[in-house]
């Protein structure tokens, strides 16, 4: 009897050694986990899952996105980048050759867009001018016909509009300039440090709504306040929440373009960029950054939810058969807005939009409030942009908010949009040139976003 249970207890005995050593064995968390092992399944606030957008953005949008992106009508904008900063004086102009931006010549952008006969078809094109011409003038002009006096009254209504999220540049200004925008790509230009990071916290601790005694996480002011700032976070409307994810979203989405674009080698012949991994880990990686990079890319995902919403609400604006996207080259811009339609009508057929119907809704004077709120603490995180030292940064950062401003604006225009005329000008809802490039192109860059993640998956797998 003895023998048998010194039998049994030796064979027990290995078997544990044994589990134990496969245990050793077993590959730890690769990087890719650490990275990405939170960022899947449903979004709060929404019904929507990470997958659905990766199958979606990739596969079916994102090819036929940079097409159109790379057409004339989209690829100028215009951009005043020496507006001075109107918070701080002592910014620090950013010296490396990759800061700078290459305005256009003027005989490198299309007449048609220099013209401003963008609005419409080109008979309706000649009232729109002339409205735009007196109301710079500022007054309504009595020897004009009653049709255009009518017109800049309802134009000046429309700039005035409070539906607007952002301050946007005065395109009539000497120091605004084309910027063709495929010469000078959003990538990283080396601009980091203090006067960066003044950017991005003036941002979140002056403008998300947060108290000054609720700290962020990784704020070196924070000592440990992580979880009281996520309580404080739940604890807010739906509204202010999302405030706070979208800007998140958007550093996060920016943060993901420098990490791919990166100068990787710069001699005398040549420059490569590429992808820095190392970059990417220490932006994303859950445990370099204490949990707060998985966190930052689900917010990215939350942001491509909301633009995506936006586009699919606007297409009856586009729809409209007055409507050009007008550069001067007729087959071109046929060409240019059947594009547009195909990808907006493919945006609609999303089967989890993101409900916007839960914004601003209750007791209708405290819904104005915070509606009004909302678009001004947008409105100056829109001039908080021109306070930055780099002018490729300051240039991408202008359009990429004024984008986002302008699909807000988009998503609380519903009725005005389903109230527009079939034919000629719309002077209750409409989108301007600068709003149209702006829109699709900072969507361009999170569906950019949205499939590098997808390479930078792939490249961390096999890294531990």
């Amino acid at each position: 009897m003895g023998r048998r249970w010194s039998f049994l207890i030796g064979l027990l005995g290995a078997v544990y050694l044994l589990g134990s050593v496969r245990g050793e064995q077993q590959p730890s968390e690769t990087a890719a986990q650490r990275c990405f092992c939170q960022v899947s399944g449903y979004l709060d606030d929404c019904t929507c899952d990470v997958e659905t957008i990766d199958r979606f953005n990739n596969y079916r949008l994102f090819p036929r996105l940079q097409q159109l992106l790379e057409s004339d009508y989209f690829r100028y904008y215009k951009v005043n980048l020496k507006k001075p900063c109107p918070f701080w004086n002592d910014i620090s102009q950013c010296g490396r050759r990759d800061c700078a931006v290459k305005p256009c010549q003027s005989d490198e952008v299309p007449d048609g867009i220099k013209s401003a006969s963008y609005k419409y078809s080109e008979e309706a094109n000649n009232l729109i001018e002339e409205c735009e011409q007196a109301e710079r003038l500022g007054a309504v002009d009595e020897s004009l016909s009653e049709e255009t006096q009518k017109a800049v009254l309802q134009w000046t209504k429309h700039d005035d509009s409070s539906d607007n999220f952002c301050e946007a540049d005065d395109i009539q200004s000497p120091d605004a300039e084309y910027v063709d925008l495929l010469l000078n790509p959003e990538r990283y230009t080396g601009y980091k440090g203090p006067d960066a990071w003044k950017i991005w916290n003036v941002i979140y601790e002056e403008n998300c709504f947060k108290p000054q005694t609720i700290k962020r996480p990784l704020n070196p002011l924070a000592s440990g306040q992580e979880n009281t700032f996520y309580s404080w976070l739940e604890g807010l409307c739906v509204e202010k929440r999302a405030f706070y994810r979208l800007i998140s979203g958007l550093h996060a989405s920016i943060n993901v373009h420098l990490s791919a674009r990166y100068l990787l080698q710069d001699t005398w012949l040549d420059k490569k960029w590429g992808h820095n991994i190392t970059e990417f880990q220490q932006r994303f990686d859950g445990i370099l950054t204490e949990g707060e990079g998985p966190r930052r890319l689900k917010n990215l995902y939350f942001l491509y939810l909301i633009e995506l919403r936006a586009l699919s609400k606007v297409l009856p604006f586009f729809e409209r058969p007055d409507f050009q996207l007008f550069t001067g080259n007729k087959d071109q811009d046929t060409e240019n807005k059947m594009l547009l339609l195909e990808i907006l009508h493919e945006i609609k057929s999303f089967p989890l939009h993101f409900d916007e119907n839960s914004f601003f809704a209750g007791d209708k004077k405290e819904a104005n409030k915070l509606k009004e709120d909302f678009r001004l603490h947008f409105r100056n995180i829109s001039r908080i942009m021109d306070c930055v030292g780099c002018f490729k940064c300051r240039l991408w950062g202008k359009l990429q908010t004024q984008g986002l401003g302008t699909a807000l604006k988009i998503l609380f225009s519903e009725k005005l949009i389903a109230n527009m005329p079939e034919s000629g000008p719309s002077y209750e809802f409409h989108l301007t040139r600068q709003e149209i490039v702006s829109l699709l192109n900072a969507f361009g860059r999170i569906s950019t976003s949205v499939k590098e993640l997808e390479n930078f998956r792939n490249l961390l797998q096999n890294i531990q």
